[in-house]
């Protein structure tokens, strides 16, 4: 009895344990932006942020946030990198009038990139 009782704690943990493996939203990640620049029609200070996806690939709604509060919106799609980003990394898109855009973000261990339109 007393083993049952043990193998049912075990299976709870287990559980417990793989159910943040299964919640983790793949759709978002960190980025490091060094420098003053567009995200749509919002200019973004030097800081920490998170992007956040949804949709099509090819027509996905994009949020950034910053200390878990929505700063920015755009739409963009995702580019699929030949190998794994070795690190965070943002390009930046100098623009006509001399300011700048956020053009692309490569996530760090990941094959798939963000690109951001031009709004």
């Amino acid at each position: 009895m007393q083993s049952l009782k043990y193998l049912a704690l075990l299976v709870s943990i287990a559980l417990f344990l793989s159910l943040g493996a299964f919640a983790k939203n793949v759709n978002s990640g960190s980025f490091d932006l060094e420098q003053t620049a567009k995200v749509g029609s919002t200019v973004l200070q030097p800081g920490h942020y998170k992007a956040e996806w949804t949709g099509p690939e090819n027509a996905v709604k994009v949020s950034i946030l910053r200390n878990g509060k929505t700063v920015a919106t755009t739409e963009g799609s995702i580019k699929e990198l030949p190998s794994k980003a070795q690190n965070n990394s943002v390009t930046i898109k100098t623009l006509p009038d001399n300011s700048t855009r956020v053009d692309e973000i490569d996530f760090n261990n990941r094959t798939d990139a963000l690109l951001l339109s031009g709004m």
